[in-house]
């Protein structure tokens, strides 16, 4: 299957309160799936006779800045048996310093491989994976500070003792 006939078999199944958008400028397209309902599309993704996406190649979590107030989070499928791809995109707003972190429903009961590439993006970004089975940092130290992608992060200077910061020449 193609993009538009992956997009057709989402729109028939759940509508546009679901499937809110696509991006089909980029390299390679993605549809834009309402945050709350991502698991159910991506188990039918993962279920259906004719998508079969088997292989969760990649999440990746990207910080739109201050002045955009929102995050992403990027899901790459792949079926191994019919050769094809899709990229899911879902949007959350940004949070602000002492506001909760910005929450997406986890899919590692979906895929396996989501359980670390959600705690890598939670470690690096700042996004919560609600119902995830083992939220915690997994690249950084437990008690670190901040989350070191966001574009507004401030480096710790010292770490038990240890400057850590980098000097900009």
């Amino acid at each position: 299957m193609n993009f538009a006939e992956i997009k057709t078999l989402l729109l028939e199944k759940f509508g546009n309160e679901v499937i809110t958008g696509e991006d089909t400028k980029s390299l390679q397209p993605s549809l834009l799936i309402a945050t709350d309902k991502l698991p159910e599309v991506c188990q039918f993704l993962q279920t259906c006779e004719k998508t079969y996406f088997d292989f969760l190649s990649c999440i990746t979590g990207i910080d739109n800045g201050i002045e955009k107030g929102t995050m992403e989070v990027l899901y790459h499928l792949y079926s191994i048996p019919y050769h094809h791809h899709l990229v899911l995109r879902v949007v959350v707003e940004r949070n602000k310093a002492n506001e909760p972190l910005p929450k997406v429903p986890s899919v590692s009961h979906i895929w396996a491989a989501a359980n670390w590439h959600e705690r890598e993006t939670y470690d690096l970004l700042g996004i919560e994976f609600s119902n995830h089975p083992d939220l915690r940092r997994i690249l950084l130290p437990a008690d670190w500070q901040g989350y070191p992608l966001r574009k507004d992060y401030v480096p710790q200077e010292i770490y038990h003792g240890i400057e850590v910061q980098y000097k900009k020449k």
